[in-house]
């Protein structure tokens, strides 16, 4: 193992090579970041998939005389109420919330870019699988294992991408990844709708892993790439036994440290409650919009809202918070006037009655919610040192999830079964966004060091630059 210099002024690469592996020129920062944004892009292609109308369907339905319609989709095919429906939507959590520590863990020990393809390869087989399921239970295994093969890749890919962004452009670089979250989720909207009205739900599952196969080879070809603040101990002296101790007991030690960052605590509480209100509206809004203003394209009417809203917001917001200078405080202020302001748009939105009215508040709403993403993932980061920034990017996407869109899909769903009124439900929804910006902003008083100069291995004071620059 060995660092590299390159060019006339022998800037020092932080991330390590492996001597016996192949040529990686080819990974300039500009190649890394388009490549971990296009995986992002097709992750999150697959949960706009699953809520299409095009895929996810309809229920069967039948009036007071008897007459009864038939659904179609996966509602139609397995006959799924509203909340089984919602249970699917959230059935990957389980995957992630058991894989996502493991992986953190296993890469202090193994190369984390290899470990990235190992999940890659389990979120390719998982997508089959949902396209040759035959009933509601063999579907929500495979989208745990989906949730699995993710676990890897929301873990190690915002470290490597901000090591190796340029320093006054840090914020900008994640908000580009993230930036493909809601992208990646509006694409399959209406990827959905295309391939699951024309050819079956069926082939958006296979052909989406059809996608990611080139990434899953490329990930076990290239040479690897390793993360600063990362030892790799697989030379380590000492028994199996003696190894897996050390490791669990790391575990649990990165755990309670992690637990004491008091900066990164109440970033995570935040972006619980506003993915809480994020993932309803990804799952149920082509339906809620179906049923509130009868879009006879919902589903590409909320691709293209969310299409634009994501891209302008949350590179804005990246893009706002460098201009600002990127730290901790001037993060939780954008964070907590974007979302608080984006609540209002949002709310307002559902009280119209007139569609395009509707289109026009609720497309400035998601602008503003989305120029989140940079700042808050920045915040993730940097609150913590860099030997725990895998495990605290894996613990806040879980948290995310596990307390935010796992339980708002079922929750919501369970709550329209009651109310019968989607206006009155999204509206219900929206208030949380309240909650968010009011955690947010009790982070602009809790004083912060950015962790990002411990457990480096150059010195502090070095003048070296990004690892690629020749």
């Amino acid at each position: 193992m060995g660092a590299v210099e390159k060019g006339s002024d022998k800037h020092s690469i932080d991330i390590e090579i492996d001597n016996d592996s192949a040529d990686t020129s080819w990974f300039t920062p500009w190649r890394l970041l388009g490549l971990f944004c296009v995986i992002n892009l097709i992750t999150y292609l697959d949960r706009g998939v699953i809520a299409s109308t095009g895929v996810n369907g309809v229920p069967e339905t039948c009036k007071p005389s008897g007459e009864c319609s038939s659904g179609t989709g996966l509602q139609g095919e397995f006959h799924l109420t509203n909340g089984e429906d919602g249970v699917l939507s959230s059935a990957f959590m389980v995957g992630l919330l058991i894989a996502s520590p493991i992986f953190a863990s296993m890469a202090k020990s193994m190369n984390p870019f290899r470990l990235v393809a190992v999940g890659l390869l389990i979120w390719t087989f998982a997508a089959i699988g949902c396209g040759i399921s035959v009933g509601f239970w063999s579907i929500t295994v495979c989208r745990m294992l989906v949730g699995v093969g993710e676990a890897s890749f929301i873990s190690l890919a915002a470290p490597f991408i901000d090591e190796n962004a340029p320093p006054k452009q840090r914020s900008a670089w994640l908000g580009i990844f993230y930036m493909c979250i809601p992208t990646g989720i509006a694409l399959g909207y209406v990827y959905g709708g295309l391939v699951g009205g024309s050819y079956g739900w069926r082939y958006a599952f296979l052909s989406e892993a059809v996608m990611m196969v080139p990434f899953v080879i490329l990930g076990f070809v290239m040479k690897p790439l390793h993360l600063k603040g990362i030892t790799n101990a697989k030379n380590a002296a000492g028994s199996s036994k003696d190894k897996a101790d050390a490791q669990t007991t790391s575990i649990f030690q990165d755990i309670k440290e992690l637990m004491n960052e008091k900066i990164y605590i109440v970033n995570v509480l935040g972006y619980i409650a506003y993915n809480f209100v994020i993932g309803a509206y990804s799952y149920w809004g082509p339906k809620a919009g179906y049923s509130i203003y009868h879009m006879s394209n919902a589903d590409m009417m909320f691709g293209g809202i969310t299409i634009v809203g994501g891209i302008v917001g949350t590179l804005t917001g990246g893009f706002v918070l460098d201009k600002l200078d990127s730290t901790i405080p001037n993060a939780f202020k954008l964070l907590s006037s974007v979302t608080f302001f984006g609540a209002i748009f949002c709310f307002s939105a559902f009280c119209f009655k007139n569609m395009y009215v509707f289109i026009v508040f609720f497309l400035i709403g998601e602008m503003l919610i989305f120029a989140t993403q940079g700042p808050v993932n920045f915040v993730s980061i940097h609150a913590v040192k860099p030997s725990l920034r895998p495990l605290a990017m894996a613990a806040s996407t879980v948290s995310i999830h596990i307390f935010g869109d796992v339980p708002s899909s079922p929750l919501v769903g369970v709550m329209q079964d009651h109310i019968g009124n989607w206006r009155t439900s999204t509206l219900i929804l929206t208030t949380v966004l309240f909650l968010a910006a009011g955690i947010w902003c009790i982070g602009i008083f809790i004083p912060f060091v950015d962790k990002d100069d411990e457990d480096k291995e150059i010195p502090k004071k070095s003048n070296k630059t990004n690892p690629f620059d020749d």
